[in-house]
């Protein structure tokens, strides 16, 4: 810990005052004895540590990172008390981060392709990648795209997940399922809906396109994009955020949703909801969460060690198995230690050692890595998504 429970304050007034010496040899006489009592009675001990107050550690997250389920274990080995801001979607996170002075969160949890963003506006610290246990993550991950500048680390990746076309399987067949054209078809005019935020719909309609780096597109395949986009627009019954995705989905008010993955779908399909999603043929998009200190921390040490929790393989079985959110870990042992105490989760999420597994999707070049646009600004594709959704 940073700041000790305990500490003596007192002493003589001056070097002539010896009215304070007796009370003070009395009370270090009386610590001493205590201090003993605890040496020989350990559960003593443990008693105070769990009584004295814990440290407080704030985090910016997506909703769920500081939860019990994921949380508990590390707040108490460490007697911290986890402190969250959530938001939805990486433009909400930046806003947040740029309203707030350096040292207001220890922790910060974002998507990959906004961590440049996060270094270029100096809102992280630079990590070293000897405290981290990169040599048990498998190797795609060794040095992730956005987390590094040049050979300084500035933000370790805990979990990922694959957006592919969600689906009410009582209602859009798998076959279906496996294209993006599917939420154009007639059919299915007012129930396909979207997660609301742009980067993972364009990203699926450029895959459509043939693009094969979907983010970095020119102008004419743009055009082409937004054109698809528009068309399939009469099918569009909502626009939903974290909540109204799982309700719709779940109800089926929405048998089709794009934008996201089994990060939602799978907690449904886990509580018996007739849901789930399937990579299409023209590929899929990786969503990947990562965690940084916050420039200013004055709990950086303590931020560090929440941070090889969640990497460690411990961290990452609670990581992978969130109630908010399931998601893939980057960690090999992780998947080990996940087959051994929840062998069912570690099949329905394709995180099985030693058989086809998720791995070999983007092994397969199945897998894009969603990105910021390229060649267009941040604001075209916003400005874009906000006519689409007035049309």
């Amino acid at each position: 810990m940073k700041n000790p429970p305990f500490a003596v304050s007192d002493a003589p007034a001056s070097p002539g005052d010896t009215s304070a010496v007796q009370p003070v040899r009395r009370r270090l006489i009386r610590g001493a004895a205590v201090a003993g009592a605890a040496l020989a009675l350990p559960g003593l001990a443990q008693r105070a540590f769990a009584q004295a107050k814990p440290t407080e550690l704030t985090m910016l997250a997506w909703y769920g990172h500081a939860e019990k389920d994921v949380v508990a274990e590390f707040e108490a080995q460490h007697n911290v008390k986890i402190r969250p801001k959530y938001y939805v979607g990486g433009d909400n996170m930046l806003a947040l981060i740029s309203q707030s002075p350096p040292g207001t969160y220890d922790l910060i949890q974002a998507d990959a392709e906004y961590v440049q963003q996060l270094v270029r506006a100096g809102h992280v610290e630079r990590l070293q990648p000897a405290d981290y246990p990169f040599d048990d993550f498998f190797p795609e991950f060794h040095r992730f795209p956005g987390h590094w500048d040049g050979d300084k680390l500035y933000a370790v990746m805990i979990r990922f997940g694959f957006l592919g076309v969600a689906y009410n399987t009582t209602a859009v067949s798998e076959k279906e399922a496996r294209s993006y054209k599917v939420y154009a078809d007639p059919r299915f005019k007012g129930r396909v809906g979207h997660f609301d935020w742009h980067l993972p719909s364009i990203g699926q309609a450029s895959l459509l396109d043939g693009q094969r780096k979907p983010f970095d597109i020119d102008a004419a395949a743009w055009g082409r994009v937004q054109q698809q986009m528009m068309g399939m627009r009469r099918n569009v019954g909502g626009f939903f955020d974290y909540g109204g995705t799982f309700a719709s989905l779940r109800n089926g008010q929405m048998v089709l949703m794009a934008g996201i993955g089994d990060w939602i779908t799978g907690v449904l399909e886990k509580n018996g909801a007739s849901v789930r999603t399937v990579l299409p043929d023209e590929g899929g998009l990786q969503w990947t969460e990562s965690f940084s200190i916050g420039k200013g921390s004055r709990k950086a040490e303590l931020a560090r060690a929440f941070i090889q929790y969640m990497a460690s393989p411990p961290g990452q079985v609670r990581s992978a198995t969130m109630q908010a959110y399931p998601a893939l870990v980057p960690n090999r042992k992780g998947w080990e230690l996940l087959a051994q105490q929840q062998p069912q989760e570690a099949k329905r999420s394709r995180m099985e050692p030693g058989k086809r597994n998720a791995m070999d999707d983007i092994r397969e070049g199945r897998i894009t890595n969603r990105a910021l646009p390229v060649r267009q600004s941040l604001e075209d594709w916003s400005d874009f998504w906000s006519r689409y959704k007035n049309a």
